[in-house]
This record gives structure tokens, C-alpha cells and sequence, in this order.
């Protein structure tokens, strides 16, 4: 099948290579010429494990183009996805300026009929606004040509993505004709080892159930990081607790490890969204809020440790930060709890040098230039360089090589020995039989 992706960002890029893998000709649009020229060569704009050796094995193989304009695909695809971005706008809801231009694009270039899904995190009714965009944009040509608008949110873990695609919980696609649901049942036959995965429904159906599965997960960190909190100051261990719990399986253990603050792409742009939708259909958001707000208070639990323990005045105190992508198995830094610790860190004038696997690139780009001029921010290039003369070590990220570490290297390197740890990932009785003072979440 010939397919086009308009947006080659994380979702886009995943869902071409994806689908290059299968066996389709697949041509990936984006309006970023620098962005085009770097895919060519094999240069990809984020990390993502496997993503690199399946886009460049797929283009090898003749089935993975790029290109900046629609107008460069000479063979008009079957079907069109949309998997532009949908940032927060200043007031939380969904920016929709680049899937209605991803829409124009297609009525500006659409000849025959074809199928255009929407697999970009939409509020529910923007679908009828892709529609009429199209339309416009045809009637503006004088062509009648018919098409589908179909809704397939994605449900891509970051650090899984592929897995996630080629291995699917579900498969959601809303829509109403029984031309594209043919399509997009070929399309993903691939896949579907058991039929049942995949639930059609109406167009609006699907566009809310991503908003709905993204804020339930938040819920569910929140939730569980409120009760660290009341844990923490009743002198319980919150990990039993989590364990207790999570063997019941009404409950079951996704999504109830409690940490620093849910970060990323989706989690924070998407409770925002679901929270304006709720406010403008004249819901009083009383969950989704307080689910914001904890994460808010809970992205400050380590600075405030830190300063419970060495003063606001953090000038001598060297600190050493392992993480700093919002999750293990990414470098993407957007919201991550990292960046709250580190301006405050730099705000009290402590010295910090830091570590992650791989979001250190990033990290240079995004973070203030000044931290790095100032000599206060050292991003450093081993796991334990981090730790040399340091007083104390923040876990911010989980990755799986600072779950185990070296302890007598960490004390060998430490000025002092204290850990605070953001992911509850070290045994405290451990930690404090070697001789390290331990500080984690809710215990």
C-alpha cells in the first residue's frame, strides 16, 4: 500500500518506519528542509531504540522516503496520516495550527480517493475541522473527490515505541464508512494477530479515548505519589504499600511507582487539553486538576529535600544528577522532572554535574548556556564522573545502569554519602548498611 506521513517528529517518524517494515511504500512529508536532508542520511532527530537501523535498513530497501512538500510524492498515496505536533497552547488547550495546515496541504494536493487519518493527539471534534479544511481547499480547485477522514490516536511508549506499533494492546480507529474501514483493516492485518485488538467506533469516540487513556494513567502517578507524600510523613514505607496493592488486580502494578513527576510529551500537554475540553463544555474538572496540581508539588519534592538537608544557600555544596530524560529509554527532556531540580539548583547557586545515557545532546541545547559558561552545570561523560566530590547524588531518571550501581566506586567518589533517590529504586537498609545516608519517596 502507498502511504504518506505529514510530520516526521517522534509519532510520525515511528509510524512510517513501522509500516516501511511491513512491506508499504512509504513517504515521510515534513516542512523542516534541514529536518528532510538529516533523515536522508540516515540522521535521526530523536533517539529511539531500533528506530535508527529500521529507518535506514527501510530506506535501503527503497520503501522509506523524505521529502518537505506532498507536491514531491509523484504516486498519490492510498491513505494519509496526520502525525503533526499538538503543543499546549498559552491557555493548556491544544494547538491545532499544524494539523489544519497538514489539512490545507491535502486538499491543495488530493486528485483520487483516499483515506486521511488523523494519528495526532486531537480534542474531540477537530476531525470535522480536517474535513471541512480539505473540502475547502477542493472546492477552491473545482474537484470533487471523495475521501475518508478516519481517527487512529496512537498509543506509543516512549523507549517502546516499536514494540508498542508492531505489538499492539489495541488498535482504536474511529470512523464511518465502510471503504476506509476496509483500508485500515488491510493496513494493519500485519499486525493483528488476534482480530479482536481492533475496536471501531465513531470518529469523536476515538479521539476522546486517547485523551481519556493519558489522563487515567496520570491519575494513577498521582495518585500514587500523593499517598508517597502521607507515607512519608507517617513513617510508612510506600513501596510495601505499592506492593500490597498492586497484587490486587483490579489495581494491578502499571503506573503506581511513585517518583519525582510524570513528565514528557503526552501525560502534562494532554491532562491540560482534557481540562480546557471539560471547562469549555461546562465541566468542573475536579480530578483532572488536583492530578495536575500534585505533579506540580511532586516535581519539587527533590529540590525541597535537598534544601531540607544543606540550606538554601547551596554555593559549596557539590551535587551529582543521574537522569535527565523524563523517562529511561528517551532523550526527550520536555517536562521532565529534571529541568524543575535544575533550576533550582542554579537559582541557590549550587554546583551540579550531571550524567544520562542519552539525553546529554539535548540537554546542551535546551538548558540555559549561561549554567554551562558560569561552570555551575557540568553534563560529564561517565556514570560516576558524576559523583566525584559530590555531597550527595539525586536519582532523577531510572535508567537501568544506575539501578545497580558500583557502591564501593560511589564511595570511593563521594565527599559525602548521600543519596536522594527520585525513583525508589535502592533497597534503604542497603543503602544505609553501606554507609549511605538515604532519602527516597515516601519512605
Amino acid at each position: 500500500m502507498n502511504i504518506a506521513v505529514i510530520g516526521a517528529g517522534y509519532v510520525g517518524l515511528v509510524t512510517g518506519a513501522c509500516f516501511a517494515e511491513l512491506g508499504n511504500q512509504v513517504t515521510c512529508v515534513d516542512v523542516n528542509k534541514e529536518k528532510v536532508i538529516n533523515l536522508k542520511k540516515g540522521i535521526l532527530p530523536i533517539y529511539e531504540p531500533g528506530l535508527e537501523t529500521m529507518v535506514t535498513s527501510n530506506m535501503a530497501g527503497g520503501r522509506l522516503t523524505f521529502v518537505s512538500s506532498l507536491a514531491e510524492i509523484k504516486i498519490e498515496p492510498q491513505v494519509i496520516f496526520i502525525a503533526v505536533g499538538t503543543p499546549s497552547d498559552k491557555d493548556g488547550a491544544a494547538d491545532m495550527q499544524y494539523v489544519l495546515a497538514a489539512a490545507k496541504d491535502i486538499g491543495a494536493y488530493i486528485n483520487d480517493y483516499c483515506v486521511i487519518v488523523d494519528k495526532s493527539t486531537v480534542p474531540v471534534g477537530v476531525a470535522d475541522q480536517v474535513l471541512n479544511k480539505i473540502q475547502a481547499e477542493l472546492d477552491k480547485r473545482k474537484l470533487s473527490v471523495q475521501f475518508d477522514i478516519v481517527s487512529n490516536p496512537e498509543f506509543l511508549r516512549e523507549g517502546a515505541a516499536i514494540e508498542d506499533f508492531m505489538e499492539p494492546d489495541r488498535i482504536i480507529i474511529g470512523l464511518t464508512s465502510e471503504k476506509a474501514k476496509a483500508i485500515m483493516t488491510k493496513l494493519y492485518a500485519p499486525i493483528l494477530r488476534r482480530p479482536e485488538k481492533l475496536y471501531f467506533m465513531s470518529v469523536k469516540d476515538a479521539e476522546m479515548t486517547k485523551y481519556v487513556a493519558n489522563a487515567m494513567l496520570a491519575t494513577k502517578i498521582s495518585f500514587m505519589n500523593e499517598m508517597a507524600v502521607l507515607c512519608d510523613r507517617m513513617g510508612v514505607d510506600v513501596e510495601n504499600v505499592r506492593l500490597g496493592i498492586g497484587s490486587d488486580s483490579r489495581i494491578g502494578n502499571a503506573f503506581i511507582y511513585p517518583g519525582c513527576g510524570y513528565g514528557g510529551s503526552c501525560f502534562p500537554k494532554d491532562v491540560k487539553a482534557l481540562i480546557k475540553m471539560a471547562e469549555h463544555n461546562n465541566v468542573d474538572p475536579l480530578v483532572l486538576r488536583a492530578v495536575e496540581e500534585r505533579n506540580y508539588h511532586q516535581k519539587r519534592v527533590l529540590p525541597k529535600k535537598i534544601t531540607d538537608i544543606f540550606g538554601e544557600n547551596l554555593q559549596d555544596i557539590r551535587i551529582g544528577v543521574w537522569g535527565l530524560s523524563f523517562k529511561p529509554g528517551t532523550d526527550d527532556m520536555r517536562e521532565a522532572s529534571s529541568l524543575v531540580l535544575l533550576e533550582h539548583l542554579m537559582e541557590r547557586n549550587a554546583n551540579v554535574q550531571a550524567y544520562d545515557p542519552v539525553a546529554m545532546p539535548v540537554a546542551k541545547d535546551l538548558l540555559p548556556q549561561e549554567w554551562f559558561t558560569s561552570g555551575r552545570l557540568r553534563l560529564v561523560e561517565q556514570q560516576y564522573d558524576a559523583l566525584k566530590e559530590v555531597d550527595v547524588l539525586v536519582l532523577v531518571t531510572e535508567w537501568k545502569p544506575f539501578c545497580y550501581p558500583d557502591l564501593s566506586e560511589m564511595k570511593k567518589s563521594m565527599r559525602r554519602k548521600i543519596i536522594i533517590d527520585g525513583r525508589n529504586q535502592y533497597d534503604p537498609r542497603q543503602m544505609r548498611d553501606a554507609e549511605f545516608e538515604y532519602y527516597g519517596i515516601g519512605r
